[in-house]
């Protein structure tokens, strides 16, 4: 099998992996605890090969582009905090799962972005490139928007300080391990044959983890379903919002199409990966932030089955 087939069918790999994880959770209710353990290092372990396949030393090459990498700066880091602004007053009144939306929703994909790039028909070495502008960007950002959309509720029963254990160790540890395993590839051609292993990591490890999260917390699973509902018609309402953004900033930066629809790709989909370490990390009654975080992996996996076909087909048709 190829790794592009295993990335086409990764959302039923991880459908499949979330019914397991239930039926274990209601088998065998006292695994929970060996699984929340087992967790961590699997987490660790998954971010790390995520972030091998990020080019975390390309910084140079994305910068050079300043129109491309301005839509995509103002894109992600301006006009989609604003969109989820707009649609956060229709989710129910409820911290966490604000929080768990507000996690995923505001950072932008540093993985199967690129896949679904290349899928649709865009500029993938663009992809690459801007790449760890969006992942550090991210990183920097987050706790701001946090703080301006969540500034009160935040402090009602959390403690920030009690992620800190969560963002060095699953997520600055990884990315540097990451970033000095990519300098010793970058040292010898015949080491990138490491990389190409690595690659195929991801998506098993995310569907163990999807697995261990339902089997672990089947109780918060299925007490969020009513909730998801409203939840699943934000997210469609995200994806459809982003592409305009796109196709708005493609004509004001009068960009390719491959271009634009990089950058509508870019918009979409959003970085689960890097926020589920400190969702989990959240202390108890927080556990509805998982679930919708794991959820919109879900309803974007499907939602790029639609990308897929609307936007190099109909939003950005044709060619340059």
């Amino acid at each position: 099998m190829q790794h592009l087939t295993l990335e086409r069918h990764q959302v039923w790999i991880y459908l499949a992996a979330i019914a397991l994880g239930l039926w274990v959770g209601m088998s065998a209710p006292g695994a929970a605890p060996f699984l929340d353990a087992l967790l961590w290092p699997v987490l660790a372990l998954l971010l790390f090969a995520t972030f091998v396949q990020v080019p975390l030393w390309h910084l140079p090459a994305a910068l050079a582009d300043h129109r491309f990498m301005s839509a995509t700066l103002i894109g992600n880091f301006v006009l989609v905090p604003l969109l989820v602004a707009a649609l956060l007053p229709w989710l129910p009144d409820d911290p966490a799962l604000r929080l768990g939306v507000l996690l995923v929703l505001l950072v932008p994909c540093t993985d199967w972005f690129i896949t679904f790039t290349k899928l649709g028909g865009g500029d993938t070495l663009r992809a690459i490139s801007v790449t760890p502008i969006n992942l550090l960007a991210q990183l920097l950002l987050l706790p701001l928007y946090l703080w301006l959309f969540l500034g009160a509720e935040l402090s009602l029963g959390l403690n920030p300080v009690e992620l800190l254990p969560a963002l060095f160790g699953l997520i600055l540890l990884p990315l540097a391990l990451a970033a000095l395993l990519q300098r010793w590839i970058n040292g010898h051609s015949s080491r990138v044959a490491v990389q190409r292993r690595l690659a195929w990591w991801p998506v098993p490890l995310l569907a163990l983890v999807v697995a261990m999260i339902a089997a672990s917390q089947v109780s918060a699973v299925l007490g969020a379903l009513p909730a998801l509902i409203q939840v699943l018609w934000l997210y469609l309402a995200f994806l459809l919002g982003a592409a305009l953004l796109a196709k708005a900033l493609a004509r004001l930066f009068r960009l390719s199409t491959a271009s634009g629809r990089t950058l509508a790709f870019s918009l979409g989909t959003r970085n689960s990966f890097v926020v589920l370490p400190l969702a989990i990390a959240l202390p108890t009654g927080w556990e509805t932030a998982v679930v919708v975080i794991v959820f919109q992996s879900l309803v974007e996996l499907f939602g790029m089955v639609f990308y897929l076909w609307w936007i190099p087909w109909r939003l950005f048709a044709g060619r340059d």
